[in-house]
């Protein structure tokens, strides 16, 4: 076998062979849920690099990302091409860019790896190296916080440390283990010493899973009715649309009343609060009389802070009514999506760069929890459930979680899948009910332990009725957030790279 890796590692070959890896990686993502390639993948990967030059590093560290990036979010084609209304070969190639770019991220670690020799301490200085970089990915250059290795064992005895690490410290674990299983097959006469190792980490996986960090309580549960209403995305902004929106929405709600909350989902309301204005005052009504608890994503034009061209800024929002009340405004917008950057250059290029309601601004960081049915309810919108820290701050002191999303723009891609994955994890981190709320699904109940306990169908206009409970308690992930895994990985990275210098 260490034959075999030698091979392939001085192989002119490489770089091909390391992209080939990293297409496969999200596979072990959902709707695949193949964990065990992600070990596979990793572990090869990390055998491509000891042995070369920085730059042979970073050029097979570039080819995996960019591997990794073009397969794993390839739905980004159904966005640009199909909603955005963008030639194939051109939106082919928008992907091709985003993959590129983001493959740099794993081509600057491994160049770094080598320029510095870390790879003298590869149990010790890969995995801390390689989750930086997935960190680092989460806010530099405003963040794409996805393809992130400790999702892919959502379904394996490494996400009961989801509490206590967080998504990162199940990926640290996670390629730690692919480097002792390379151990293993590399060098089978201390096979035993990696073996313990990685017995250690699953055993006590295992045994963590046995532990409640937060308690449902019961006696205080909601009843919870998501309403999915299904409008394709290529007619949901269109004019003629907006009252044919709101009819099929009061429709499928008429039986719901009653209900402690009944939500709709991001931008269900396909116009600014004061052209709905008539709409929500008798919805408000109704959910008043019915003692339910109205929560609805809805644009927001804050038309009392007019800048000087006469133009609000607008905000993706979530409004609560009836039984429940509060406005919160999305923090963590999507690039091109919700806003555009360079948008003097590039408003009006194409027409992806012109897409209906790109003119978002963000909402403040700090904004209180919306309250429904005397519960404090932390909101998540679209994207920013991605985002493991402002969840984790957002839901501090609330008793749930909501998130309203708008996965149509991904069609019947694994983008939906993937999502639906990291609100699995947020509920792990948090230990907390979690609604999710879509139009197209996937809609969903996921309790504190990341357990789906419902969801509806895609693409069916459906009401799924559930409850979710508040919990006593709190996960050491949301006390202490990133920081004890942080703080790990450098402290780990610093004392190598000083130890390598001195040899």
């Amino acid at each position: 076998m260490n034959n075999l890796l030698s091979k392939l590692r001085h192989s002119k070959f490489a770089p091909i062979y390391a992209g080939i890896l990293g297409a496969l990686l999200p596979f072990s993502l959902a709707p695949y849920h193949c964990w065990p390639l992600a070990l596979v993948c990793i572990a090869l990967f990390a055998d491509l690099l000891p042995q070369q030059t920085p730059k042979q590093a970073l050029l097979r560290g570039w080819s995996f990302g960019t591997g990794l990036w073009g397969v794993g979010v390839s739905w980004l084609f159904v966005s640009i091409h199909e909603y955005g209304y963008t030639p194939a070969w051109l939106a082919s190639l928008m992907v091709l860019f985003v993959a590129i770019v983001m493959g740099s991220f794993t081509g600057l670690m491994a160049y770094l790896y080598r320029r510095f020799k870390l790879d003298k301490h590869a149990l010790l200085t890969f995995a801390p190296l390689f989750i930086i970089f997935e960190w680092l990915k989460t806010w530099l250059f405003t963040g794409f916080p996805w393809l992130f290795t400790g999702y892919a064992f959502i379904d394996s005895v490494l996400v009961a440390y989801a509490p206590i690490l967080g998504v990162f410290g199940v990926g640290l674990l996670a390629v730690v283990s692919a480097q002792c299983l390379l151990m293993i097959a590399k060098y089978q006469q201390k096979a035993w010493s990696y073996a313990a190792l990685i017995s250690l980490i699953w055993g006590v996986g295992y045994g963590l899973q046995y532990v409640t960090w937060t308690k449902s309580d019961y006696k205080q549960g909601l009843s919870v009715s998501i309403v999915q209403g299904n409008i394709p995305q290529d007619v949901k902004w269109q004019m003629e649309w907006r009252d044919k929106t709101l009819a099929i929405y009061e429709q499928l709600s008429k039986s719901e009343w009653g209900q402690d909350v009944v939500i709709w989902p991001e931008a269900a309301i396909p116009m600014f609060q004061y052209e709905a204005n008539d709409f929500l005052i008798k919805i408000n009504n109704t959910a008043t009389a019915s003692n339910t608890a109205f929560v609805t994503g809805i644009p927001y034009a804050d038309l009392e802070n007019i800048n000087k061209q006469g133009i609000p800024p607008f905000y993706n929002s979530i409004a609560a009514l009836g039984a429940g009340n509060g406005l919160y405004f999305k923090q963590r917008l999507v690039p091109f999506g919700e806003y555009v950057p360079f948008e003097s250059w590039l408003r009006g290029v194409l027409p992806f760069f012109n897409l209906e309601m790109s003119s978002f601004s963000a909402g403040n960081p700090q904004q209180s929890s919306l309250i429904v049915k005397d519960h404090k309810l932390a909101a998540a919108i679209c994207y920013e459930i991605a985002y493991p820290e402002i969840t984790r701050r957002n839901a501090e002191k609330a008793d749930f979680i909501t998130t309203l999303s708008n996965d149509g723009w991904f069609g019947t891609s694994t983008g939906p899948h993937q999502h639906l994955q990291m609100v699995q994890m947020r509920a792990l981190e948090t230990g907390k009910w979690i609604i999710r709320a879509t139009n197209t699904g996937i809609s969903g109940f996921i309790s504190p332990k990341g357990t789906i306990v419902k969801k509806a169908p895609q693409f069916k206009r459906t009401v799924l009725r559930g409850h979710v409970y508040p919990v006593k308690g709190q996960t050491p992930f949301s006390r202490l957030g990133n920081w004890p895994i942080l703080i790990f990985c450098f402290g780990i990275l610093i004392i190598s790279f000083w130890r390598c210098r001195r040899i």
